[in-house]
This record gives C-alpha cells, sequence and structure tokens, in this order.
C-alpha cells in the first residue's frame, strides 16, 4: 500500500464495499454460467460484473492496495469488451474470471487481518490479457424504438438486456423521471424512484438527459430509466412519481446496419446485494424496532425504580411484581429483535456455492448441477460462519464421490449431469433443517465396512457413525478434492460437537445420499435448563436433551462392567429400555454427597441414549452464552458461560463430551 497510515481510516469501510461488491460479482457469474449453459447471451449480468469490478478496482486505488488494482484492470478490460459484443463471454474467459475473483478475495481478506497483500500473480495477468472477445455484433440501426441521442448512451449489453427481455415476451419501458419541488416534497428523488423500480422491474439503464425548454420555461435535467417488467403502467409510474404519459413503450425495429456504440462514463445504478464478512447489513425497520424495545424498556426501569422508591412507604408489592412482570416480556422482546438484526439469509450463505460446484466439476471431469431452495430462511451470523466449511466438505465429497462420470451415468440410463440440490427449513421456531442430496452412486456401505475394518452397517444410522469416523477414506490414493480422511469427521464435529445439532443420513444405490444437518437458529441466546449438582449450578441447552426423569431406587440396576471403573456400571430403567446411568459429580471430578432424591437428564448421542444424575432441577430459562475463549480455561465438556442473573459466571455443559473425555482418560489408566 503506498500510504497505510493515510488510508487506514479508510479500510474497514473498504473492505464492506469490497466484500458487497465481491457478493454482487459472485451471483454474476452464476447468472453467466447458467446462460452459457443454454448457449444463449448474459449482457446484464456482464454488465453487473463489469460494474462491480469496476468499482472494486477504485476502492483499491483509494486505499493503496496495488495487487487488487491492477487483476482488477484487466479484468475491467476483458469485460468491457465483453459488454461491447452485446454481452458475450466464452466459457473459457468464465473460468479466468473466476480465477481473477478468487484472487481478489484472497488479497481483501490479507487486507483484513492486516497483513501485506501479495503481488497480482503474473500468470493470471498474462491470462486474462490474452483473451480476446468477438468484435461487436452489427446491428440494424434503430433496433429499439429510442430517440438517437439515447439510443447512442447504450452499451451492445444494454441494447441486447432489452432485445433478449422483448424476444421472451417482457415489456420494456422507458419512464421519465423529473425533479421537481413537489415531487421532493413528496419524497421522491432519483434514488428513491430507482429503488422502488428495482423491486417491479429490471433496471437496464438510468441515464441523464436535457428536456427542451418550453414557452417561458427553462430546460431541466431530467432522468430516463429503461427496463424490463411484466408490471402495469400504473403501477410503474405511482413508483417512479411519474405522470402515465411519462411511461412509453419501447419497441424492436428494424433499418440500416451500425455497430454498437458503449459509454462507459454514464453508469446505470443498480441494487447492491447484502455483504458477506465479519459484519451484518441490517435494514433500518430491524433497527427501528430494537430502538422501539429498548425505549419502552427504559420507561418500565423508571417505573420499577419509582415503585422501589415508594414501596416501604405504600406497601405496592403487588404494582411492583406485576411492573417486574412487565419488564420480563419487554426485555425478552428487546432480546428477540437484537437477535433479528444478527441473522442473515441463508441464501446469502449458499451464493458462493454454485461457483465452488463449477470449479469442482471442471477439475473432476464431471457434469453437475446444484440447485438452492433457501426460501427466506434466516440463520445467526456466529451459526452462519461456523456451519460454512462443512457444506463445502459436504459438496466436495458429492462431486469426487457421488456424482459419476458422464460415460458411467449413460451406462445406469441417467443424464449425464449429476443433480445436487440444497433445501433448507425452519424447525419449531428455534432450528433449521439443511438438506443436501445427490442422485449420484450412493455410499457402497462393504466397503465403509471394510476400511474401517468393521461389520457392514445395518442402517443409515451406523452408516453415519461410520463415514464419521476421523481418517476413514474410501479412496486408494488422495485427489486435489478429497481422499485423506477429513471431510466427514470435519462435518460432524462442526454440526454436532460445535453447534450443538444433529447429522442424519440417508444413501440408496444408484439412487443417491442426503445429509439432513438439524443446526439451532443462534448459539448466542438460547432456552436452557438450570440444575443443581454438587450443590453448584450448572446449565445444559434445552435442545441437547432428549428427557428428564425421577431416579427412584427400584428403576436402577447394577450391571457387570469388567475393565472398567467402578467394577459394575449402573442402568436406568426408562419407558422399557435400560439406559446407562453416570453421576455428573464424578465426571466433573466434584466431591458430592449421597441424597435421598436425584434427577436425571437424559441425552441422546445419534441411536444411542445416555442418562446423567443430577442433584435438582431449577428451572428452564432465556440465558446468554459466552464462549470460553482463553485456552487456559478452557476444558472439554464445558461450551460456555453464562450469568443466570446472581452475578456469577454459570458453566454451560455439554454432557457428552464430558463422558468422551473420562472414558479416554480411564482408557489411558489416568
Amino acid at each position: 500500500m503506498s500510504d497505510p497510515l493515510a488510508a487506514a481510516e479508510f479500510i474497514n469501510g473498504f473492505l464492506d464495499e469490497a466484500e458487497e461488491h465481491l457478493a454482487i460479482a459472485r451471483s454474476s457469474l452464476v447468472a453467466i454460467d447458467e446462460a452459457l449453459k443454454r448457449r444463449a447471451r448474459s449482457p446484464g449480468a456482464v454488465r453487473n460484473l463489469f460494474r462491480s469490478v469496476h468499482t472494486i478496482k477504485g476502492l483499491s486505488a483509494m486505499v493503496g492496495a496495488e495487487p487488487i488494482v491492477d487483476v482488477t484492470h484487466e479484468m475491467e478490460t476483458l469485460l468491457r469488451c465483453a459488454d461491447q459484443a452485446g454481452g458475450s463471454l466464452p466459457a473459457h474467459a468464465l473460468d479466468v474470471i473466476v480465477k481473477g475473483l478468487r484472487a481478489i478475495e484472497e488479497r481483501v481478506l490479507c487486507l483484513g487481518r492486516g497483513e501485506a497483500l501479495p503481488a497480482a500473480p503474473r500468470a493470471l495477468l498474462d491470462e486474462l490479457g490474452s483473451i480476446q472477445i468477438a468484435a461487436p455484433v452489427q446491428r440494424a440501426l434503430g433496433t429499439l424504438s429510442l430517440p438517437p441521442e439515447l439510443l447512442a448512451k447504450l452499451s451492445g449489453g444494454e441494447q441486447e438486456q432489452l432485445l433478449q427481455g422483448l424476444s421472451r415476451g417482457r415489456r420494456a419501458l422507458r419512464v421519465d423521471f423529473v425533479p421537481s419541488q413537489a415531487r421532493a416534497a413528496q419524497g421522491f428523488n432519483i434514488t428513491r424512484v430507482r429503488e422502488q423500480m428495482g423491486t417491479l422491474a429490471e433496471i437496464v439503464k438510468v441515464t441523464p438527459f436535457t428536456q427542451a425548454a418550453s414557452a417561458g420555461a427553462a430546460g431541466k435535467v431530467a432522468f430516463a430509466l429503461l427496463v424490463l417488467t411484466d408490471a402495469a403502467d400504473a403501477t410503474i409510474a405511482a413508483a417512479a412519481g411519474a405522470e402515465p404519459e411519462q411511461v412509453q413503450p419501447i419497441l424492436a425495429l428494424a433499418a440500416g446496419l451500425s455497430s454498437f456504440e458503449d459509454d462507459a462514463a454514464d453508469e446505470a445504478w443498480i441494487a447492491p446485494d447484502r455483504g458477506e464478512r465479519n459484519f451484518v447489513r441490517v435494514e433500518v425497520s430491524r433497527l427501528d424496532e430494537a430502538l422501539e424495545r429498548l425505549a419502552a424498556l427504559v420507561v418500565t426501569r423508571s417505573r420499577l425504580e419509582r415503585a422501589c422508591s415508594g414501596l416501604l412507604l405504600s406497601g405496592a408489592a403487588r404494582e411492583l411484581g406485576t411492573i417486574i412482570a412487565e419488564q420480563r416480556r419487554q426485555l425478552r422482546d428487546l432480546r428477540a429483535a437484537i437477535m433479528r438484526a444478527r441473522m442473515v439469509s441463508v441464501s446469502e450463505l449458499l451464493a458462493r456455492a454454485p461457483l465452488l460446484v463449477r470449479g469442482l466439476t471442471r477439475s473432476s471431469n464431471k457434469l453437475a448441477q446444484l440447485t438452492i431452495d433457501a426460501g427466506q430462511s434466516e440463520l445467526d451470523k456466529a451459526v452462519a460462519d461456523r456451519l460454512f466449511p462443512a457444506i463445502v466438505h459436504l459438496l466436495r465429497n458429492a462431486v469426487d464421490h457421488a456424482i459419476e462420470t458422464p460415460e458411467e451415468r449413460r451406462r445406469k440410463g441417467k443424464p449425464e449431469e449429476g443433480q445436487l440440490r440444497i433445501s433448507c427449513s425452519e424447525r419449531s421456531g428455534n432450528q433449521l433443517a439443511l438438506e443436501l442430496s445427490d442422485d449420484g452412486r450412493g455410499i457402497d456401505r462393504e466397503n465403509v465396512a471394510k476400511r474401517a475394518g468393521l461389520p457392514v452397517p445395518k442402517d443409515d444410522a451406523e452408516l453415519l457413525a461410520l463415514v464419521v469416523r476421523p481418517g476413514l477414506s474410501t479412496l486408494d490414493q488422495a485427489t486435489h478434492l478429497s481422499g485423506r480422511g477429513l471431510g466427514m469427521d470435519i462435518v460432524k464435529r462442526i454440526v454436532v460437537d460445535e453447534l450443538g445439532g444433529k447429522l442424519q443420513l440417508w444413501s440408496a444405490p444408484d439412487q443417491g445420499t442426503r445429509f439432513t444437518l438439524l443446526v439451532p437458529l443462534s448459539v448466542t441466546v438460547l432456552e436452557a435448563f438450570s440444575f443443581s449438582c454438587a450443590e453448584r449450578t450448572f446449565v445444559i441447552p434445552v435442545s441437547a436433551v432428549e428427557a428428564l426423569a425421577e431416579i427412584e431406587p427400584e428403576h436402577v440396576t447394577l450391571a457387570p462392567n469388567p475393565g472398567a471403573r467402578p467394577a459394575s456400571a449402573r442402568l436406568l430403567a426408562h419407558r422399557g429400555a435400560c439406559v446407562p446411568l453416570f453421576r455428573l459429580s464424578s465426571l466433573l471430578g466434584i466431591p458430592a454427597k449421597d441424597r435421598q432424591s436425584s434427577k436425571a437428564i437424559l441425552v441422546r448421542r445419534e441411536d444411542e441414549l445416555f442418562a446423567f444424575e443430577v442433584d435438582r432441577m431449577l428451572g428452564q430459562q432465556e440465558i446468554v452464552v459466552r464462549p470460553l475463549k482463553d485456552p487456559l480455561v478452557t476444558v472439554e465438556g464445558v461450551t460456555g458461560s453464562t450469568d443466570l442473573g446472581d452475578g456469577h459466571p454459570t458453566l454451560v455443559l455439554d454432557p457428552l463430551q464430558l463422558l468422551q473425555h473420562h472414558a479416554r482418560l480411564e482408557a489411558l489408566g489416568v
């Protein structure tokens, strides 16, 4: 960077804007790739990609990130030629642009970490500079019913975009917006008009022009919005704050020949997509909601203070209880509103997946298409950041292991192109179910069992227990995609151990495989049970608990436990089954007194149920989990801490991790 001290104050803003335009670039690349599969042009996507790259170049120059400027300059030159050629971008050029985008992302991350930026790869710059785009296509002059001065401002790609829309049955319109004091008083300016029009139409171009002077009135600067839409003229006019006569149809015509012109200086506005860094873009309405909840809480707090000050004089204990209950409800609403501000769209989380699959299929010489159905689902930002690496591993495995080669799929009577699908839905209001499926060869149970040195699994639950074993791989030789025995182990560690969720599997020969990831919507604020154990208080998430039970002496039996300490194991009779029963105080290494009555917390791991004995249950409440980041105080089985209102830290436990840790210590003879 040329002047780090001068640019330091702009770095945070640069990172935010760069990630936003990288997100737009990724979605544009996906649209271009889809068009290439249909052997069609994608002028709108090419132009959006060009503008994003152009913006990143300008931002990078402002903060002195010269390596990014070098890459974006070559990409910009290539994309300008593609735009002039009517949105024509060959497949081999798209591959190189994907490499360029990856190089930009890597350097943006370096900048965010405060590291020195590596120089732009010389081979990449040469590859970008060597690509030649075909000359602009000759079209008939006046192919669109627009005035010559307005038609001259359209690039080849913009004209192609309008013509494509008309050929597909959409309506092309010119909408004129003329600023005035009256419209400004109504809140109409060009920014608001663009935003409202963006919800009703595909904006192709927004360009200023000068209205001709009329009798007694000077000429005015106005804006022409060229759009493709299916909405009615009246709806479009209302959104633009325009009169009905200011909405004019654009028709396709034909006449003499002329080549396209390009006007790079006159850029259209486009609606930005949401960025993806460790920063959440929040809708203003959500912040307003949080502010309203907070204002109500402040008022209630004042009432509480007044009631407390006069309590001894007036005996208003009943009124105080009512106010406290109201404050508790408002605090819950406030917390919910703030959590909504932390949520990100699952669609945003999965935005990189199509490009990832595209790269995987090209490097493995396979054909596969990814379909994403995320709906309106949202996740806490912290959960989304942890979950995405698991999705990457599942996609890698699907392409490398599950999807067959085109020749093999033809022999099986399948289409040459494999199908990958990601879908998700919310469950029980606090959990997200994300399914990743394929139509490939399925998991070979006998091969997996042979590799693990264990019996062939009888069902999908046993098969899942095998495929997530650390170090297990079904490949004889590692490839650049997989074969090192790490992928599924990492998926299980993220979903089950880190997020406290569940992992499920279904697989059938030559029908495909489906993984279901059940994860909490948030790991920051959650419902938890508090309980007492050895005269100390702990909590456990409600989502981790299968059931609660009273421990009656007649329901506990002893069974031989050879080779372990103690020599006998306790079993709890629960709903017709015998469940292993462990004293939680022993797993924690805390001496405890014998009690006449106690409770059992039952926790399930896959298809196994375990019971943990505690002294008594204290209640259920919403808690805020604080992670333990200091490695000196990190303990297996302790996932964080919380404050139950008494000012003292209370540990959040994972009993299954405690049990596994205890078993490892026993195996080592500790």
